[in-house]
């Protein structure tokens, strides 16, 4: 008698499990029909090719195709999906040195896009510029490929070669690149005369800030009395960083506002009581992203005036998503404002003053007119 208790015991449990489960399946298939009839579609092809197709594949290669065609669908050059491999290769590059060939690399209207070349590496070596689109990497068109995939093919060993196929104008020419160990120093500055600051930000990455201050401070010790902020073929970087330094131009108030799809707004502040130095920042195509912010809010603010040419224009804000095995989703995850609630995704900043940089020729080294200018608006500031 007890065992057959225990039997109808056990089946009884078993039908309400099912009937639970079965319930509560129905039920999120009642609110959420759209997102489960796709869900469902998306299992329905898989058993379809693992049971269809001539080859054997596995559940594994077809959710990462799945994955990577769910991000692809966005139109995001900056939402991406990362195997383990990439994901590795990209948390290199904000800790300060990585193997590769020195340029920092943008989507302009779905197109491979060099932001802007690394001083004293490879690329800015062999002549790479700001706004060459690279067409092709060891003969692979780049058309289809994602923004990180491109980097993760460009990268490798040292002493290693990559071939880029870039497209100027209406010239198309082939750089055979040596990859070498990029360690980047963020910072430079000297004294000018008349006591005239020059800082220079290639980056902003962990060490931007301290580099930066340092700096800072040697030249306020020779008596620094104005300060000229180098913003040129600065791509960007971690945002923490820039606001740190946004913190020295920047009166006390906003830098900038993060705003996610639902409204929600997070605003990095300066504390500076007021502005020490008169300030004048140089821009230019290449400025994208984190400079971008630091050269919006100082000519939101009024703290400084802006010279040069339109900046690149990446106001979107990416987060890293981990997934299992290694692997990660990149995704744009809210947009960035200026204090003055200007978005400049996809629309740059433009200077206070527009001075263009003279093409170098081949052999011919040409006057820098942009810092000429600069210099002159600066030494009207001081008087």
């Amino acid at each position: 008698m007890s065992r057959r208790k225990i039997i109808l015991g056990a089946v009884a449990l078993v039908m309400a499990t099912v009937v639970l489960t079965t319930s509560a399946f129905v039920y999120v298939l009642h609110v959420y029909a759209g997102d489960a009839a796709s869900t469902l579609r998306l299992f329905r092809a898989m058993q379809i090719i693992k049971s269809r197709y001539v080859e054997n594949t596995s559940a594994d290669t077809l959710l990462t195709g799945a994955i990577k065609g769910m991000v692809s669908s966005l139109g995001d050059p900056h939402s991406i999906y990362m195997d383990p491999k990439m994901f590795k290769d990209f948390m290199v590059e904000t800790e300060g040195s990585f193997g590769g060939v020195g340029i920092v690399l943008g989507a302009k209207e779905k197109v491979l896009t060099v932001v802007s070349p690394i001083e004293g590496t490879p690329g800015e070596k062999a002549g790479i510029k700001s706004g060459d689109s690279i067409i092709k990497i060891n003969g692979q068109d780049t058309k289809t490929m994602a923004l990180d995939e491109a980097v993760s093919k460009i990268r490798g060993p040292e002493g290693t070669q990559v071939t880029l196929t870039i497209l100027r104008g209406q010239d198309i020419r082939d750089y055979t690149l040596t990859r070498s160990n990029i360690q980047i120093k963020t910072v430079s500055g000297k004294m000018l005369p008349e006591n005239i600051g020059y800082m220079r930000i290639s980056m902003f990455n962990e060490q931007t800030n301290n580099e930066f201050v340092k700096k800072y401070q040697e030249l306020e010790k020779e008596g620094m009395k104005a300060i000229i902020l180098d913003l040129r073929d600065n791509p960007g970087g971690l945002l923490d960083e820039c606001v740190k330094v946004a913190n020295k131009f920047v009166p006390k108030g906003p830098v900038v506002s993060v705003v996610t799809r639902d409204g929600r707004r997070d605003t990095s502040t300066s504390n500076l009581e007021a502005v020490k130095y008169p300030c004048v920042v140089l821009v230019n195509g290449g400025s994208a992203s984190a400079s971008e912010i630091v050269a919006g809010a100082i000519q939101d603010t009024g703290a400084g005036t802006l010279v040069g040419t339109k900046t690149f224009g990446k106001g979107s804000v990416q987060t890293i998503m981990r997934l299992d095995g290694g692997a990660a989703i990149k995704l744009t995850i809210a947009k960035y404002y200026t204090p003055g609630g200007r978005s400049i995704n996809g629309v740059g900043i433009e200077p206070d003053v527009k001075v263009d940089l003279p093409e170098k020729r081949d052999g011919t080294e040409m006057r820098d007119t942009q810092l000429g200018k600069v210099l002159e608006i600066v030494k009207s500031k001081m008087r």
